[in-house]
């Protein structure tokens, strides 16, 4: 959530940042205008408010004054005064609570400021290759995920169907094996050599907690929600909801920053919104596994942090021996949190494209602010200040096998075992 004192003191800078996001692209200024609107309404009343409360304290105080002077008609005038005083300020209480509500769910739609150096762009076409690395091998007839999957029996989109519907699958024998194998790894890689801390978090959470991290409210048809008492619970969309919900409504010691956890999680979305995309074989899914990567800063090391979650998003790319190449989102393709977005595509022979296998993201503290998350500075700086939050792919698991499955496929049908997944899965060198 965007903080309404920057809103009103830069309002043309808001606008400006608006207009780079397409769903804003027409509404932007009165957007802008009518959260100006609304905060000047909230604080016009609340000026009256705490002026009538000001004068009822005084009036009550006159009232003894008067009575000790013998002065009956003004104690009963005054008294009279404060009567609707009092009835004023506490009608005038509900009313603001009205305001702040009105205030506050304009604020909480209202999507991130994209940082300067982010590219100006409409959609994925505009986005800004950073680097590629590795070259992809030449297959002759490169087979997609799904065909070397069937051909195998490891892979059975027809029974998945029968149990859950579309956009799910069952992953049986060695690509079971291979898909744990692959998570295991990651976990490994990041706990080991990169410092993360590894949680074992919830997979349902409050609507409290998905509004944190922004899926609400304006993305809640892509979520799935389970009945619970006389509320509701919602399945993670991704770890990153309850990880950088771990320090929500708390003051961190500054010292103890930047914090980084790490987790391997089933993933539960909607995907409303796609349909018609990707729906041969596993890449877009309703259930999926993905290790996640949260970081939690101050306001000084966010960015250098976003370029360290980059890298070692990349490392786990790197040791597989992937090829893969790295983006700069545009404003437009741009999530509704982020500030600025990395983009790891990695290169699938199948579709002879790349494709989107981790995101990672810094946003500043936007986040932070819905979920009222705080360090203590340390030193002569003891304020407190809003932490900056980042979040990042390291990377999606389903999307790891894909690409391993078609760079390591075989003339034979087979897929060879890359090197570091070898000790995971007991020596075993292919598939298939």
């Amino acid at each position: 959530m965007l903080d309404i004192k920057w809103i009103r003191e830069n309002p043309k800078a808001l606008a400006q940042a608006l207009s780079k996001r397409p769903s804003y692209a027409a509404s932007a200024q009165s957007t802008v205008d009518e959260i100006i609107v609304r905060d000047e309404a909230r604080r016009a009343h609340l000026t009256r408010l705490q002026e009538a409360q000001a004068r009822q304290n005084a009036a009550s105080k006159e009232i003894g004054n008067a009575i000790r002077g013998g002065d009956t008609a003004l104690a009963e005038k005054l008294k009279a005064e404060v009567a609707q005083l009092k009835s004023f300020v506490q009608g005038g209480e509900a009313a603001g609570r009205e305001l702040d509500k009105a205030l506050n769910e304009a604020l909480a739609v209202l999507p991130n400021v994209p940082l300067d150096d982010v590219p100006v762009g409409k959609d994925e076409h505009d986005n800004v290759e950073v680097r590629r690395v590795g070259e992809p091998r030449r297959i002759n007839s490169a087979k997609e995920h799904y065909e070397l999957g069937e051909a195998m029996g490891f892979m059975d989109f027809e029974r998945a169907a029968k149990l859950s519907g579309a956009r799910f699958t069952v992953l049986k024998g060695q690509l079971a094996r291979m898909e744990r194998a692959l998570g295991q790894f990651m976990l490994d890689l990041h706990t080991t050599e990169h410092g993360y801390t590894e949680v074992i978090p919830p997979l349902l959470v409050r609507d409290e907690v998905l509004f944190g991290t922004n899926q609400l409210p304006k993305f809640e048809e892509d979520l799935f929600f389970t009945p619970h008492g006389d509320a509701r619970l919602g399945l993670i969309p991704t770890s990153e909801v309850p990880l950088t919900n771990l320090v929500r409504e708390e003051i961190t010691a500054g010292d103890r920053l930047p914090l980084r956890f790490t987790a391997l999680t089933p993933c539960f979305r909607s995907e409303a919104g796609s349909a018609g995309r990707d729906t041969r074989g596993m890449l877009r899914q309703h259930q999926f596994y993905k290790v996640e990567l949260v970081s939690i800063t101050d306001q000084e090391s966010s960015i250098a942090e976003h370029d360290r979650m980059t890298a070692c998003a990349e490392e786990v790319l790197k040791r597989l021996g992937l090829p893969f190449r790295t983006v700069t989102l545009c404003a437009g393709d741009m999530g509704f949190g982020a500030r600025k977005t990395y983009d790891i595509e990695v290169w699938l022979p199948g579709q002879n494209a790349y494709r989107e296998i981790s995101s990672c993201s810094v946003c500043g503290d936007f986040q932070a602010r819905r979920m009222d998350a705080r360090y203590r500075g340390s030193g002569e700086d003891r304020t407190t200040k809003f932490v900056h939050t980042l979040n990042g792919s390291g990377v999606a698991v389903g999307r790891a096998l894909i690409a391993v499955m078609e760079n390591y496929q075989n003339d034979d049908g087979s897929i060879t075992v890359p090197d570091v997944l070898r000790p995971y899965m007991g020596g075993l060198e292919k598939v298939g």
